[in-house]
């Protein structure tokens, strides 16, 4: 672990320079591990795709306390030895018309078919990296790389929550309406970030997502 100052009351803890799923475990077990702790002092931790960051009040707890409980906190962690159960949450998708407004460019960009597309698309368990950019929204990895296509060269003022795009090698979901440049190519009916929720975030880092195809009777009729 490498230990980084991030200002007065918080401090980053590094796991590596990758990005990958046992990367990623060695984030979610720490974050765990350190959150059960319940430390007097520490406000919040951050998990990111290959650090922590933890906020504190170092008027309760010191900075050398956190990084003495943070080496002692992943002793004897083995992603070799270490199996865990995958908590899979399942999107539905109505994929393409107006709903899916880029999967027309997709399809051009790639040669595969919409149909293809949304097939492959839907045919993956995606592992949720961290949340960020807006309220709830999903970093995934594991996006098939025949998916892969460029971002729009001029971002959209207004994308509808709920929106399922592509950018890159990524896929993700806006889940409040904002301005962005993901390639569209679904909308799931299922609210991602709901502040009315008790939990108002549906996702959460370390889970993983698995997107599958609707109609649009079952989008209007069957979720809103």
């Amino acid at each position: 672990m490498r230990f980084l100052n991030a200002g007065d009351c918080a401090i980053t803890v590094e796991f590596g320079n990758e990005i990958s799923e046992e990367m990623n475990l060695y984030v979610k077990t720490f974050t765990d591990r350190f959150d059960r702790a319940n430390l007097n002092g520490v406000l919040d931790l951050i998990p990111t795709y290959r650090s922590v960051l933890i906020s504190f009040n170092p008027l309760k707890i010191s900075r050398e306390e956190i990084k003495t409980f943070a080496e002692n906190v992943m002793s004897g962690f083995s992603p070799t030895a270490h199996e865990e159960q995958k908590e899979i949450v399942e999107i539905p998708v109505l994929y393409g018309g107006g709903m899916g407004p880029d999967l027309d460019f997709i399809s051009d960009w790639t040669k595969l078919s919409p149909q293809e597309i949304i097939e492959k698309h839907s045919s993956v368990n995606y592992l949720i990296y961290m949340i960020g950019f807006t309220p709830g929204f999903p970093y995934l990895g594991g996006m098939p790389k025949e998916l892969s296509a460029p971002r729009l060269n001029s971002p959209r003022k207004a994308i509808p929550a709920g929106s399922v795009g592509i950018a890159g090698a990524q896929t993700g979901i806006y889940p409040v309406e904002s301005p962005g440049g993901w390639r569209i190519i679904g909308r799931t009916p299922l609210k991602i970030f709901d502040y009315e929720r008790e939990n108002p975030f549906l996702l959460k880092a370390g889970q993983y997502l698995k997107f599958y195809p609707i109609t649009e009777e079952e989008f209007y009729e069957k979720y809103l």
